[in-house]
């Protein structure tokens, strides 16, 4: 098992190269760059005739400028050359400036990882806490009212998108009827609160982002745990244990309930990536400043460093997040054996 999870682990610097290098040629050759956005800008500045230089004027720039430009872009170098560059920087721990906050890349991606991986970490407290003794219930008590009734709340959330939600809870649970902050991750007069008032106040904000966070993986869940642990009571291995004596509740948190973690445990380690990514719609909707928005802003932005820095870091959790879930299916299934 130990050498399997080392050529894992020895896969992940080459299969981050291979990403990271499709996407930064991307960037060199998708228009509506930050240089294209300069040229526009000079040539609006030209237009309403604020700017005084010749070439300006004319709606356009200068050789000179525009060799300044791309010496700021860092699109002065052959893409391949430029790439090279970019991966010395980052093994240095260097990603570079964004271009819209001005700031290093690293400063912008850690004042934002904070406040996904609090909501993420939560999230997947709330949905495995709740999602296993539901999913449990729900198979013992299969076609029963309590099933039924159960089944109407999961399928509800299964088909309604939390970005979906969201944006009806904030027209009427915050916008019309004031019971939750319209967004947000925290008040402004946070700093002067008491500790457990600033304890209520990060609830009151994160209560609506958090419904719409787990809507989707409590229904996904529990249905999966439900369905692997009713085929795993059906099975002979069950029926074995409980004609020889074995009882019904032993047989399914001793039997049962083990097999049926396996497909769980393959979904804990693949969420690791979203645990920090976070969701760019749910973050716009409830204005939450975390890793989701703002990937999505440096993409519309054309905030490349910012881009590959939040590829970078999205890439290695998702692909950490895969040897988690090998590691936690050996743990759950005694039957795997790693060679």
């Amino acid at each position: 098992m130990r050498d399997y999870f080392l050529r894992r682990f020895l896969l992940i610097p080459p299969t981050l190269l291979g990403i990271t290098l499709i996407v930064f040629l991307i960037t060199r050759v998708v228009p509506g760059g930050p240089i294209e956005r300069a040229i526009m800008e000079a040539r609006s500045m030209s237009d309403s005739g604020t700017s005084s230089g010749t070439d300006i004027g004319r709606g356009g720039i200068s050789e000179e400028q525009m060799q300044a430009l791309k010496e700021y872009y860092g699109f002065d170098q052959p893409p391949l050359q430029a790439y090279v560059t970019w991966l010395g920087k980052v093994v240095r721990g260097d990603l570079g400036m964004s271009y819209r906050y001005g700031e290093p890349v690293t400063r912008v991606i850690l004042e934002r990882v904070p406040i996904s991986l609090s909501y993420g970490a939560v999230t997947l407290v709330l949905v495995y806490a709740v999602c296993i003794p539901l999913g449990i219930l729900k198979a013992i008590k299969h076609r029963t009212l309590t099933d039924n009734l159960t089944s109407i709340v999961v399928f509800v959330g299964y088909a309604i998108p939390g970005y979906a939600l969201g944006a009806i809870l904030v027209v009427y649970t915050a916008a019309r009827w004031g019971w939750f902050p319209m967004g947000g991750f925290r008040s402004i007069e946070y700093d002067d609160l008491s500790f457990f008032g600033k304890i209520g106040d990060l609830a009151h904000h994160a209560a609506l982002p958090l419904i719409c966070y787990t809507i989707g993986s409590f229904a996904f869940v529990t249905l999966l745990l439900k369905n692997q642990l009713m085929d795993n009571l059906a099975a002979d291995f069950v029926r074995t244990a409980v004609a020889k004596g074995v009882s019904f509740r032993q047989a399914v948190f001793r039997h049962a309930l083990r097999n049926s973690l396996i497909p769980l445990a393959t979904y804990f380690g693949q969420s690791v990536s979203v645990l920090v990514g976070g969701s760019f719609l749910i973050e716009f909707i409830f204005d939450i400043n975390g890793m989701g928005l703002l990937g999505y802003t440096s993409v519309v932005d054309r905030d490349y460093p910012t881009v590959m820095g939040v590829l970078l870091l999205s890439s290695l959790l998702l692909l950490l997040g895969h040897i988690i879930a090998d590691v936690l299916v050996a743990l759950v299934d005694p039957r795997i054996r790693f060679k």
